[in-house]
């Protein structure tokens, strides 16, 4: 029998692509992708009794309150959840390898080109929630945490990606607002599923960072995508992150890759080049290719 692999947060979107790319990268592993529907992950009996019945033998947890203007209009929950459910489910995982998503906005932005071992100062309560997490999930050096840029992807639901926000926003007729002065490092989601896959096929633990390899602003995101979105086009309107009237937004939280790039076979790509290589083919644009 294959061993048990759980994917939590399975109906997100980095959990969905890692769930359907499970058969292409993984297909040693008995992938069970976990939604709210399965389990809710703040029940911690809930949550072992479905741990004794499967047994896994790896986790990857996918599953969080990620947009930080939730995150602020509801701590405690979003505590519940980044932090309470991702501590427990660490400590079910203490005796085999588990994979963690934090985020890129455990830091303040005011440096960018971020790497592994510069210190943390998070800005909102998102941000704080999963430095909190990262830190208990590190304590065990068979865990992995990486810390994951601005990820680009299309879900079943369309509303789970920066990319169907904007898509969306043009639908309703909106005007889309883009900061010239915030910097990202996007990614596809396809490429976020084959680099977990790798890591957890090597058996490597640790802290890694994970992003495309181009520092762009919000608004040279925005002009990107419009090259295979041209409805956007018309829409973008640059804008400064000073202006903004919502939570705390870290300026620049664009990373650097070296230490994950070191580990894979394959290059992580920047997010524009990317864009220029994808065909209409038969492939999702943001999945991985098969070659």
């Amino acid at each position: 029998m294959k061993p048990v692999a759980w994917i939590t947060g399975a109906g997100g979107l980095v959990g969905s692509y890692l769930v359907r790319t499970a058969s292409r990268w993984a297909p040693a592993w008995d992938v069970r992708g976990l939604t709210r529907q399965d389990v809710d992950l703040t029940d911690e009996a809930a949550v072992r009794r479905l741990w004794q019945e499967h047994q896994p033998a790896a986790v990857i947890h996918c599953a969080a309150i990620s947009r930080p203007a939730v995150c602020e209009q509801n701590p405690e929950l979003a505590r519940q959840v980044n932090v309470e459910a991702t501590t427990h489910l660490a400590l079910l995982a203490s005796e085999v390898p588990l994979l963690f998503f934090s985020s890129d906005q455990v830091f303040d932005g005011r440096q960018g080109r971020y790497v592994e071992t510069d210190r943390i100062n998070p800005i909102n309560r998102y941000g704080e929630t999963k430095a909190v997490a990262e830190e208990f999930v590190l304590s065990n050096p068979r865990h992995t945490v990486i810390r994951l840029a601005l990820t680009a992807g299309t879900s079943a639901t369309g509303d789970r990606s920066f990319v169907e926000d904007m898509r969306r926003s043009v639908a309703a007729n909106l005007g889309l607002i883009l900061f010239t002065d915030e910097f990202r490092s996007p990614v596809p989601a396809g490429v976020v599923a084959r680099a977990v896959w790798e890591l957890i096929a090597q058996k490597h633990s640790g802290l890694y960072h994970l992003g495309g390899t181009e520092r762009l602003s919000r608004m040279e995101i925005g002009e990107a995508l419009a090259t295979w979105y041209p409805e956007l086009a018309s829409r973008l309107q640059p804008g400064l992150v000073a202006a903004y009237p919502g939570p705390p937004r870290p300026p620049d939280l664009s990373m650097r890759c070296e230490k994950l790039q070191r580990l894979l076979p394959f290059p992580i790509p920047g997010f524009r080049s990317w864009l220029m290589n994808r065909t209409t083919v038969g492939i999702d644009v943001w999945d991985y290719p098969l070659t």
